[in-house]
């Protein structure tokens, strides 16, 4: 089974939160974990926010990060492409999107996985509506 993760889902590997556990059972699902390019970028962000609000140690988010780019070694990552780039600005002017979300969908309908799975509500409408089959991690 090949699994789209967008950020808000891969994140969830690293920080326990609501939604953790059903990423973890999809990950040891899954066949393939496709993620896009700019899944690494958000999730550093997010991980540094943690630290800036003293959310999460520095040593701790060393380690998160040395497993986040260890593990994306092993996962398949969707590059921006001609077309993905016109597949985000069909979607942006068909839905209620942030551009980095119709990123992560665009990646998602290029690469057709079986699940695409997000924590962000707006994203999986778009999805659902474009086709695929979402799993929500909130």
């Amino acid at each position: 089974m090949k699994v789209f993760l967008d950020t808000s889902a891969f994140a969830k590997r690293y920080v326990a939160e609501q939604g953790s556990d059903k990423v973890m059972a999809l990950c040891q699902q899954a066949d393939s974990l496709v993620v896009s390019v700019i899944c690494l970028p958000e999730l550093i962000s997010t991980l540094s926010r943690l630290v800036r609000e003293k959310k999460l140690n520095l040593s701790d988010y060393r380690m998160l990060k040395g497993s986040a780019m260890a593990d994306l070694a092993d996962v398949d990552i969707c590059q921006l492409t001609p077309g993905i780039l016109a597949s985000v600005i069909s979607l942006l002017e068909s839905n209620q999107l942030r551009a980095m979300d119709a990123l992560h969908l665009a990646c998602a309908l290029a690469v057709e996985p079986d699940i695409f799975a997000s924590a962000d509500h707006r994203q999986l409408a778009a999805a659902r509506k474009a086709g695929l089959k979402v799993v929500d991690v909130s």
